[in-house]
Order: C-alpha cells, then sequence, then structure tokens
C-alpha cells in the first residue's frame, strides 16, 4: 500500500467509497466523476503503478473483469460496456493506481469516439515488428 494513493486510502477505507464488489485481491467501486450510469472502477488491493508494474502471477485480478462488467451492463441495461486501462500521463491516468474504467454504454450516448484513422503503412508496420521482436 501507498500512503498517499488515493485508491489505497479507499481500500483502507480512510475514504468513503460507493463499493459495489470486494474480495481479497479487487475492489469494485463507483467512478465519484462517472460518464456514464453505472461507470465504476476495478483496482487491485495490492498498489501497483501502472500495468508494467503487476507481477504476472498477480494479473489474476483481470478474472473477474468479464463477471463485474457483465453485472454492471445487466444492472444499468446498458447495450455495450467500455473498459478502458491507462497507463502513465500522456495516456490519461491521473491516479497512479492501476484501475480499469468500466463504462456502461447506451445509444447515442457520444462517451468515447475514436479519431479518424489512417490505413497502416507497410514500412511502419515492419519496422515496429523488428522492433518488438527484438
Amino acid at each position: 500500500m501507498d500512503d498517499e494513493c488515493l485508491f489505497c486510502k479507499i481500500v483502507k477505507r480512510e475514504i468513503p467509497s460507493y463499493s459495489l464488489y470486494e474480495d481479497e485481491e479487487i475492489k469494485v467501486f463507483l467512478d465519484i466523476f462517472p460518464v456514464s450510469k453505472g461507470h465504476c472502477l476495478l483496482i487491485p488491493k495490492k498498489h501497483y503503478e501502472t500495468i508494467y508494474n503487476v507481477p504476472e502471477a498477480e494479473m489474476i485480478l483481470l478474472n473477474k473483469l468479464p463477471m463485474i462488467a457483465k453485472r454492471m451492463k445487466e444492472v444499468t441495461g446498458a447495450t455495450g460496456i467500455n473498459i478502458l486501462q491507462s497507463n502513465e500521463k500522456d495516456a490519461g491516468q491521473i491516479i497512479n493506481h492501476i484501475h480499469f474504467h468500466i463504462i456502461p454504454r447506451f445509444p447515442e450516448d457520444n462517451i468515447i469516439k475514436f479519431p479518424p484513422q489512417s490505413e497502416l503503412k507497410d514500412e511502419i508496420a515492419r519496422e515496429l515488428m523488428e522492433k518488438f521482436k527484438h
């Protein structure tokens, strides 16, 4: 645990939360600044800043993600779910404790839209493939 981390304080019940689910490894609670009805966060109880820091054996916490997402979809009547996980400031991570946003989606909600996409260039693809392998 990190004594300064907002999410660690929630796990330790030093800060209240609207808890939906909790077990030995994870806690799920409603986001206090939701982008949709039912927007919640799944966090590991152990403190890891980003996904890069989580030991492979600890990633078992992801086994519960489908159950939580499905339940929130049922509870809200959503027609879709986004699961968003950001790492580091430039990716939009605000709290440095790994967390997964579970965002119920509804028709015409216009919450998350991808920017216009362009076709992958062969030279870039080959360069990335080569660098990734080494």
